[in-house]
C-alpha cells in the first residue's frame, strides 16, 4: 500500500518542482488527443481501457504539473489525488480513476482477470467528464490554492 510519505521517498516518486502552466497545457492536449482516439478503439476492451485510463491520467498529471508536482509512479499520483486534491476532485472522481487504473492493469498484464463490459463503458464515458472537470479546475485555480497543496506536501515531506 502506497502512502504520500513513501512516495516522497522514492526515486521516481512524488517530487516538488516549479508550477508549470505550459507543461500542464501539454498534458491537457494529450488527454484531448486521446479523447479523439477513443471512438476508434472501442471494439477493443484493452485499448478502450488503456486509452480511457490515460485520459484520466493525463488530466490528473496536468493538474499536478500546474501545482508544481511531478511523479512517475502512477499509484503515487493516485494517492496524491486522494489525499491532497480532494478539494478539487470528488469521491466519485477518485473511484473512477482507480477503476480505470485497475481495468487497464488487469487487461494489459493479467490475461486471467476479466473486466466486465459495464466497467469498460463506465470508465470510457466518465474519463471525458473528468477531463472537462480538470480543464475547468485549471482555468479557475488560484495561487492560494496552489500554495496550499504545495505547503501540505512540504509539511508531509519534513515529517
Amino acid at each position: 500500500m502506497v502512502s504520500i510519505s513513501w512516495c516522497l521517498s522514492q526515486k521516481k516518486g512524488i517530487k516538488i518542482s516549479s508550477p508549470n502552466e505550459n507543461m500542464s497545457d501539454s498534458y491537457l492536449r494529450m488527454a484531448e488527443e486521446s479523447i479523439g482516439i477513443l471512438g476508434r478503439v472501442e471494439k477493443s476492451k484493452i485499448w478502450t481501457a488503456t486509452t480511457a485510463y490515460y485520459i484520466f491520467y493525463y488530466s490528473l498529471y496536468a493538474m499536478m504539473l500546474r501545482l508544481g508536482i511531478k511523479c512517475e509512479i502512477h499509484s503515487c499520483s493516485l494517492e496524491l489525488m486522494k489525499k491532497l486534491l480532494n478539494d478539487f476532485y470528488s469521491d466519485r472522481d477518485i473511484e473512477m480513476i482507480e477503476k480505470a487504473f485497475s481495468a487497464r492493469s488487469d487487461l494489459q498484464y493479467y490475461a486471467d482477470r476479466p473486466v466486465d463490459d459495464r466497467t469498460i463503458e463506465e470508465v470510457r464515458t466518465y474519463c471525458k467528464q473528468f477531463y472537462i472537470k480538470t480543464k475547468d479546475i485549471l482555468s479557475k485555480i488560484t495561487e492560494s490554492e496552489i500554495n496550499s497543496v504545495r505547503e501540505t506536501l512540504i509539511k508531509i515531506k519534513k515529517e
